[in-house]
């Protein structure tokens, strides 16, 4: 039972609206944390089960902010339940894991807060008891598993075949007797963290962990005890291998490079290759960025889901990115749920083969261990410098070889931190493929920002900007050509906007002239004809200054904020969610506030002669209206395509690119294609109305009017099927676009 099972129809899960509020308090949309209280529905069995789920979120978010840190005892205080749920237990593992994230805490010390449940969490976090372990138990352990071969049996698992070393161990293909089932089984000696908390995680492109063990087996000297992982195993060979391939083969050959990597890996093994398979028909059909985007895509998907879990990767590089025999990529070896404590007795000890993968301030804090730990966000940028390497074959930075001398790995990396800090050149973009689509390189270049602010938010983030590289009409939405219309146009939306709106209304001033020139004006004797026509000329120079200003006002946020982004300007996630929201209703905001001033003229300009003397027959009054009311059906209908087609393909995709986009957004598209149907009818209705409001004109009069009425008759048939082009390209983009929203399920 989960706590989706508590929430009502009709109702969002506590669970995820409390994740979602942690999540604007991550992104500082928010100042304060959510309060539990707020989330725990009525119920004792329901109280009790989320809250449970909610303290969980709630405790590892606190922890991963300074000075917000939460200890079970609190929550115990403050929700006595909490003593009475079955996870208790789990919940102070979590807590244990938490707080070693900034510095060394001994289980020995911890239990001491906890005396009543020792016992209990000893056993869950054995693999954390040996804190008494001597050098010697470690160099024994290291001495045996070097020493291991295929063939062996360790504890219950037959090694059948070594699978290569890593930064956590050694790793063997093994057969698990107890479940007579293939597993990898990593060996290592002394402690290494992440098995507990890793068997917790259960995700389509995370490798799956099923336990840990510690093993103690004899060496020459002595028993010495060893850290045993076993989890699933991928036949489909690892990242490296796919760019071995890379730089042997040509990219052109897409998504079948990647197929014969993983086909290659499988045959060393002896595997046989899936027949029939979906997904590797897929992957074949995909060009080489298309391929890289599609595997990153799924990657970022597992980040987000383990940081979801307070789970972050830190090691993130080729060897530990595996595949399945089909080609879906799985991420193996996270570092730990939470930061290992740091020390200083040995900063510059890290893996040769990881440093270039990592970002400034991972590099920084190998240089001054006291530097803020690394956050997410540098998993994000890790994870873009794999991507970079599989689409180009080489690094997107010159690093300088790495010294086998110690003392002299300091400067080296001192080196690595400023040529990030500068970012990417001018030549190494030029080592992307000629395919690579516009989205895809921005999106990795947001990954490699050396500022962690500035990159994707998190790992949902960068999963939906590669779903959308995958996505032809969506990325060219997106991400047009900078010698495109809807590029070179993104500064001309005043110009536009006023030519728009400007030319519908000024042809149905035309046609109301002449109507009513026809009908009334000339009728009247030659005062009355000044006192109407300064009636007219008063009425505009009031209704059109209020008319623009109100148009300014409205459409604010689009004229401004777009055209800022362009120069560097940064807004907050909320800013930039008006922005999308406003500019989406740009049109409606166009065409209702002159269809609105041309009904409200309908009234007060005829009623303005009136008040000074003029002497107007009732039937006037009826054929000025009814003129007003088809001038303001052209206002209502024409100007809201145009105007739409190009925000949608020349504002909007700007501020969609900056992320912090969701489900709000997509519903926005959908309502404003919803709104294209009502404009579509009223854009066919126009020359219906013109007809209509002839049949209010005396038979003797209908002379006067006809031309009028099929100059509008025919030209409103031509402008509907203008509009009706319009409606669907804007349907179509609207379409691509929905799918290119972040945070939706596929």
């Amino acid at each position: 039972m989960t706590s989706a099972d508590f929430a009502n129809p009709g109702e969002t899960d506590p669970i995820t609206r409390f994740t979602e509020d942690w999540q604007h308090c991550l992104r500082g949309d928010r100042d304060e944390p959510p309060p539990i209280a707020q989330y725990i529905p009525d119920g004792a069995q329901v109280r009790l089960a989320v809250l449970t789920d909610l303290v969980r979120i709630d405790l590892r978010h606190r922890w991963d902010r300074e000075g917000l840190g939460k200890r079970i005892a609190e929550y115990r205080k403050e929700f006595p339940e909490v003593e009475h749920s079955a996870e208790l237990v789990d919940l102070l593992c979590e807590e244990f894991l938490a707080r070693r994230r900034y510095g060394p805490l001994e289980l020995a010390d911890f239990l001491a807060e906890y005396p009543e449940l020792a016992k209990d969490v000893r056993a869950r976090l054995a693999v954390y008891a040996d804190d008494d372990d001597t050098a010697a138990d470690t160099e024994r352990a290291a001495a045996l598993v070097a020493g291991l071969s295929p063939g062996r049996r360790i504890d219950d698992f037959d090694l059948l075949t070594d699978l290569g070393t890593g930064t956590l161990g050694r790793v063997f293909l093994a057969r698990q007797r107890s479940m007579q089932r293939l597993v990898a089984v990593r060996l290592s000696a002394g402690r290494v963290a992440g098995g507990h908390s890793m068997a917790q995680l259960d995700h389509p492109h995370l490798v799956r962990v099923f336990d840990q063990r510690l093993v103690t087996a004899a060496t020459p000297e002595a028993p010495a005890s060893t850290r045993l992982v076993y989890m699933q195993y991928l036949p489909g060979g690892t990242a490296a291998g796919v760019l071995a391939e890379r730089r042997r083969g040509p990219e052109s050959e897409g998504g079948v490079l990647l197929l014969r990597a993983i086909d290659a890996a499988m045959e060393a093994r002896g595997e046989i290759r899936p027949s029939d398979s979906s997904v590797r028909a897929e992957i074949a059909a995909l060009s080489w960025p298309e391929t890289v985007a599609w595997i990153g895509r799924r990657l970022a998907d597992a980040l987000h889901y383990a940081e979801q879990h307070g789970v972050l990767h830190r090691d993130i590089k080729p060897a530990n990115v595996l595949f399945t025999a089909e080609g879906i990529p799985k991420f193996a070896d996270f570092a730990a749920r939470t930061a290992a404590p740091r020390s200083a007795s040995n900063p510059l000890a890290a893996e040769r083969d990881s440093l270039p993968y990592r970002a400034p301030e991972q590099l920084a804090e190998l240089l001054d261990p006291a530097a803020p730990p690394p956050g997410p966000s540098s998993d994000i940028y890790a994870l873009g410098a794999l991507l970079w390497e599989l689409l180009t074959g080489v690094m997107p930075f010159d690093d300088p070889p790495m010294p086998a001398d110690p003392d002299a790995r300091a400067e080296t990396i001192a080196t690595m931190v400023a040529l990030r800090e500068r970012g990417v050149t001018a030549a190494t973009l030029r080592e992307l493929p000629a395919d690579t689509p516009s989205a895809l390189r921005r999106v990795l270049l947001e990954c490699l920002r050396a500022d962690p602010q500035r990159r994707w938010r998190n790992g949902a983030e960068l999963a939906a900007q590669l779903d959308l590289c995958l996505d032809e009409r969506a990325r060219e939405l997106v991400d047009p050509a900078p010698t495109s219309f809807a590029h070179r146009s993104r500064g001309w939306l005043i110009p536009i906007l006023t030519l728009c709106v400007g030319v519908p209304n000024l042809l149905a001033s035309v046609y109301n002239i002449n109507l009513n020139n026809s009908l009334i004006i000339d009728r009247m004797t030659a005062a009355d004809q000044q006192r109407f026509a300064a009636g007219g000329l008063v009425t505009n120079l009031i209704a059109f200054p209020i008319a623009g200003l109100l148009l300014l006002f409205l459409t604010r946020r689009p004229l401004t904020i777009g055209f800022r982004l362009a120069r560097g300007r940064e807004y907050s996630p909320r800013t930039l969610a008006a922005a999308r929201r406003d500019t989406l209703q740009m049109g409606d905001w166009a065409v209702w506030v002159p269809f609105g001033f041309w009904l409200i003229a309908g009234v007060v300009w005829p009623l303005a002669p009136v008040f000074f003397g003029v002497d107007l027959p009732r039937a006037t009054f009826l054929h000025f209206y009814a003129a007003q009311v088809v001038c303001a059906a052209i206002a209502l209908a024409y100007p809201f395509f145009p105007i739409m087609v190009y925000a949608v393909r020349s504002i909007y995709p700007q501020l969609l690119v900056r992320g912090g986009v969701g489900a709000e957004d997509e519903e926005q598209l959908r309502k404003l294609a919803k709104r294209g149907n009502f404009y579509l009818g009223v854009a066919a209705s126009v020359p219906l109305l013109g007809v209509a409001s002839a049949t209010f004109v005396d038979a003797a009069d209908l002379d006067l009017v006809i031309v009028s009425v099929r100059v509008l008759s025919v030209g409103g048939i031509l402008a509907f099927v203008l509009t009706y082009r319009l409606f669907r390209m804007l349907e179509a983009d609207l379409l691509a676009l929905a799918r290119a929203i972040p945070q939706r399920k596929r």
